[in-house]
């Protein structure tokens, strides 16, 4: 992996550096630098008179789009914009996305890619990535073979059946991948050339897009069972075979499927969750820094999540380890989690069959209905939202936990924001300004009592980019909870003071870069501790890590 791949585009000629031309060159989104090319390169690339005259840098360039970016009202209609731009000219894309990260990763990803992933077909320009339906079942190593880039080192894929907290939105669901690999691009440096997003297309049980004249998926019911599995078997041998060298990332499959293609294939491809394990090594993350606000030991906390699903339990399952690290056995730590899903908590001898991702956290107790009595008899220190539903962390609720803790630990994670289990300005005011919070999605700064808060986003875009590129930098042949609980660790670890007197346990987005660094870094040396590094371990590991990540500067043609 390089900062600039020698086949930038993958459309080089086979026999020598020679570029594409004229109109073919403007094209290519890798390649074009738009009306940045010099004199020079104009005259040797065939591009005299496709281009205005004047040659302008890339300061100037950037001064133009921030201008018309800006001047959008809309988030949709910005996300719009910013894939258009994307589409014409990556470099100039990635260079507004990294000068202005607070303020752009909102569009491209969280919470504004909820709303352009359901109105995807509606908003659809261009295909970015690969589409792969069911109906091309035994030709998938042959249509893998279609994309242009033969080296590819990152690939997210989703089957859509859970976007965000949207529910199951078929092949609309491809602003998923797309967006998390812009992350990785624009947050860890991967340069977008070593970059596939994928759409697996098995249907979708939503039947309104069924009637939707502009969806841009199969129109029929979602094919489940051993046709499903042998589907998923084919293509993950198909992407072993043309990319040896890929990171698959698991994005957004429902709850039963995500759960079993972690365990069938973590150990097989190298491969994570970030439903599951990034969400988990975020909140872990903010739980750990938010213990210098709240004081006490991480073992001795007590969580209650709503919601008992991937995120959920990859977050108890995360504790867990980091509880037993402090010494606690495992049941113990078990003993400190507890869920309550849409029958109530769960508890041993409930009626009805628990789903076995449940099974480890389900406690001797009597049965309790609701959330409201969960928060009386488990008495937590740690209330977690990853139910997606929206304000059910009431007043009462919040009121209580500040009754219960001098200062609770109050997570709303659910995205986008319309789902959050409650506001930042909800959390803080009814809690008298005690609770720590962190969101999902952003929310704007509260003022209570002549104090200004800024909330935490506990967004995985802060472990995902750097657990990713730890990963393929130390060429590990897994991605292990071991290397999850030190990204959060590390993340922690860069919440400064300034940002606890804020009440932020999260770094500002505006370092999100060194943040990926310093997590890739401390990925990289896990897979060296743990002998799952295919490569020799540099001298100065930060420091050949830093030299890999892509910038977003123009290279020259001549």
């Amino acid at each position: 992996m390089h900062t600039q791949p020698d086949h930038a585009g993958g459309l080089l000629a086979t026999g020598g550096p020679t570029f594409p031309r004229g109109v073919a060159l403007l094209a290519n989104s890798l390649l074009n630098k738009g009306t940045a090319f010099t004199e020079a390169e104009r005259d040797a690339l065939g591009l005299r008179g496709l281009l205005p005259p004047r040659v302008f840098t890339i300061e100037e360039q950037l001064f133009r789009v921030y201008g018309n970016f800006s001047r959008k009202t809309d988030p949709l209609e910005k996300y719009i914009f910013l894939t258009t731009l994307q589409n014409r000219n990556e470099t100039l894309f990635y260079r507004l996305v990294q000068e202005h990260a607070e303020e752009m990763i909102p569009i491209i990803y969280t919470p504004t890619v909820g709303q352009a992933c359901l109105e995807y077909g509606a908003i659809f320009r261009k295909p970015r990535g690969m589409f792969i339906s069911i109906r091309e079942r035994g030709r998938i190593a042959e249509i893998l073979r279609s994309w242009p880039i033969s080296d590819v080192r990152m690939i997210v894929v989703t089957d859509g059946e859970r976007i965000l907290g949207l529910g199951d939105l078929g092949a609309l669901g491809m602003g998923i991948p797309v967006g998390k690999l812009s992350l990785y691009t624009a947050c860890a440096g991967l340069h977008p050339y070593y970059t596939l997003p994928i759409t697996l297309d098995v249907g979708t049980d939503n039947l309104k897009l069924h009637e939707d004249p502009l969806y841009i998926g199969l129109k029929q019911k979602r094919v489940r069972g051993a046709e499903y599995d042998a589907f998923l078997a084919e293509f993950v041998d198909a992407v072993q075979k043309a990319y040896p060298k890929a990171l698959l990332q698991w994005e957004d499959f429902g709850n039963t499927n995500a759960f079993r293609l972690l365990h069938d294939y973590r150990e097989k491809i190298l491969s994570f969750n970030d439903d599951i394990q990034g969400t988990a090594s975020v909140a872990l993350a903010g739980i750990i820094a938010g213990l210098r606000l709240t004081g006490g030991k991480l073992s001795e906390q007590k969580l209650l999540f709503l919601g008992a699903g991937e995120a959920g339990t990859g977050i108890a399952d995360l504790f867990v380890a980091a509880a037993r690290k402090e010494g606690l056995s495992e049941a113990a730590a078990r003993a400190r989690c507890w869920f309550v899903d849409s029958q109530g908590l769960v508890v041993r001898g409930r009626p009805g069959k628990l789903a076995a991702h449940k099974e480890p956290y389900a406690h001797e107790h009597p049965v309790v209905a609701t959330l409201a009595e969960a928060v009386e008899a488990v008495k937590p220190t740690a209330l977690i939202g990853v139910s997606g539903q929206a304000r059910a962390f009431t007043q009462s609720i919040i009121t209580r936990m500040a009754a219960l803790n001098q200062r609770p630990i109050v997570f709303a994670l659910s995205n986008p924001t319309s789902k959050a289990e409650c506001t930042a300005e909800e959390a803080y005011r009814w809690s008298d300004g005690r609770v720590v919070f962190a969101s999902g999605s952003p929310f704007p700064t509260v003022t209570l009592n002549g104090r200004t808060f800024v909330p935490g986003q506990g967004n995985n875009v802060y472990i995902f980019p750097g657990v990713g590129l730890g990963a393929l930098v130390s060429e590990s042949t897994q991605v292990t909870d071991g290397m999850f609980l030190t990204a959060a660790e590390t993340l922690a670890s860069l919440v400064s003071e300034d940002d606890l007197a804020l009440g932020r346990i999260y770094p500002a987005l505006s370092k999100i870069r060194e943040v990926s660094l310093k997590i890739a870094t401390a990925v990289a040396a896990q897979a060296h501790r743990e002998g799952l590094a295919r490569v020799p371990r540099p001298a100065d590991l930060e420091g050949d890590i830093r030299s890999r990540m892509f910038e977003p500067v123009y290279r020259s043609y001549v």
